[in-house]
């Protein structure tokens, strides 16, 4: 097997919520691999951390403000005349139940899960399609699987279901002019966020083990290598995929 296909040298990798968690540890990969990390997050203090880390640029954008992302994505791409890679990861979620969700919290959750999504990948695919190639990574959830039990997050899974219904769409309408699209869904991994539920709710956290073949949280880290494949030649043949990081959840 010839290493070089999963090289990212010389490449432009733009990653949304770039500045913690998963966002951070695949822009540490896409970065190990050769790439010029670009962290695009809305959090001024974490963005230029991370950016620091990553030895790359940080870029503050509200990705919820399509007219931001328009201006954001055509910026990278005049100052380094090509923008190769993006990687959308900003996301939230809301734990409720559905006949107490306000109409407010609904539209939040969409907006930054899906809609911001659609945004980011209508922009970028303006650039990619002009230079002709480029690969989006899409950050989905196990969520848009299933539904997960017992807490309640409609709103999250509703709008994971779209992102990976919008990564497949995407593929189609734009494979033939070498654009790449894919997804990946990750399950429960042990970001800040959730060693906070950990602490928290110690119950509910062992119920998440039980439920995963594994019996334990993936690390941020682990969903790296997925991000270089899939922003990588070595996936040249893969477009429209939804590659799920669960620790097995979803097999039962």
């Amino acid at each position: 097997m010839d290493t070089e296909t999963f090289s990212l040298r010389d490449q432009v990798a733009m990653v949304t919520g770039g500045g913690q968690g998963i966002g951070l540890e695949i822009a540490r990969a896409l970065a190990g691999a050769g790439a010029h990390p670009v962290i695009a997050e809305i959090n001024e203090e974490t963005g230029k951390a991370a950016a620091d880390a990553v030895g790359g640029q940080f870029l503050q954008l509200d990705v919820t403000d399509s007219a931001q992302v328009a201006d954001a994505v055509r910026r990278v791409a005049d100052e380094h005349g090509h923008l190769d890679v993006a990687v959308h990861n900003a996301g939230m979620c809301r734990n409720e139940p559905a006949e107490e969700m306000s109409d407010e919290t609904w539209r939040s959750v969409l907006g930054l899960n899906l809609d911001a999504v659609f945004y980011c990948c209508r922009e970028v695919g303006k650039v990619m399609l002009e230079q002709g190639g480029g690969s989006i990574v899409n950050i989905a959830s196990m969520s848009g699987i299933v539904s997960n039990h017992p807490q309640a997050q409609v709103s999250y899974n509703t709008s994971k279901a779209g992102v990976i219904m919008l990564t497949k769409a995407l593929a189609g309408e734009w494979a033939r002019r070498g654009v790449r699209v894919n997804a990946i869904s990750p399950g429960y991994i042990g970001t800040d966020l959730l060693q906070g539920v950990r602490q928290r709710h110690p119950d509910l956290y062992e119920e998440w083990l039980d439920q995963t073949p594994m019996h334990r949280t993936g690390e941020p880290q682990e969903l790296g290598p997925l991000a270089v494949f899939l922003a990588s030649s070595a996936s040249s043949f893969v477009t429209g995929s939804n590659m799920v990081a669960d620790g097995g959840f979803t097999v039962w």
